[in-house]
């Protein structure tokens, strides 16, 4: 079997340069609960959108287990629109409505999900059997749990912590079983 734990990335301070928005304060926080709560899991590799939210919410985890962090740019976070989106929830909503239709510049599901499970089936075929963590982004994150399974669906989405982290485990290419690793704690 091989485990995948998918780590949303923690709370970032906003910035219009997507590539380098940082972890805030809380996140820093947060990243470091991501490095405890995967401490007992026998992580054997860690993998990384290129953003630095999702990489920063990752190097502890990294660091623990004396990993280098692996880029896998089909893991970025999908793009919505090139142009700020006038009424995000709206945008994001139209997107999930028809997973053909995509904004001005941006990514319709169905294209972002395509890219996301070829990143997803490339990391089971050269990591078979092992444990993979991987810093990710809610979005993408849910449209490849999507085609595997379509529970996981734009509620669900909504419904994400930052940071969350799941656990699938896969034989071969065929997904068996989900778990929620993360634990909500209470403000």
């Amino acid at each position: 079997m091989t485990n995948i734990y998918f780590v949303r990335h923690a709370h970032s301070t906003y910035s219009p340069d997507e590539m380098e928005r940082p972890l805030s304060e809380k996140g820093y926080l947060d990243a470091l609960r991501v490095t405890e709560l995967l401490k007992e899991e026998n992580i054997d590799v860690v993998v990384s959108s290129p953003y630095k939210r999702a990489f920063q919410t990752v190097q502890g985890t990294a660091d623990f287990f004396h990993k280098k962090i692996e880029i896998v740019e089909e893991c970025k976070e999908r793009l919505l629109t090139t142009s700020p989106a006038e009424n995000f929830t709206n945008a994001i909503t139209k997107v999930w409505e028809d997973y053909n239709f995509s904004w001005e510049g941006g990514e319709s599901n169905f294209f972002a999900q395509q890219r996301g499970i070829k990143g997803i089936y490339q990391i089971l075929d050269k990591y078979k059997n092992k444990n993979i963590v991987i810093g990710i982004h809610g979005n993408i994150m849910v449209l490849i749990m999507n085609y595997f399974n379509h529970q996981y669906d734009f509620t669900f989405w909504k419904e994400l912590d930052m940071p969350d982290i799941y656990k699938l485990t896969f034989e071969g290419r065929e997904l068996k079983e989900v778990k929620r690793i993360w634990r909500r704690i209470p403000q």
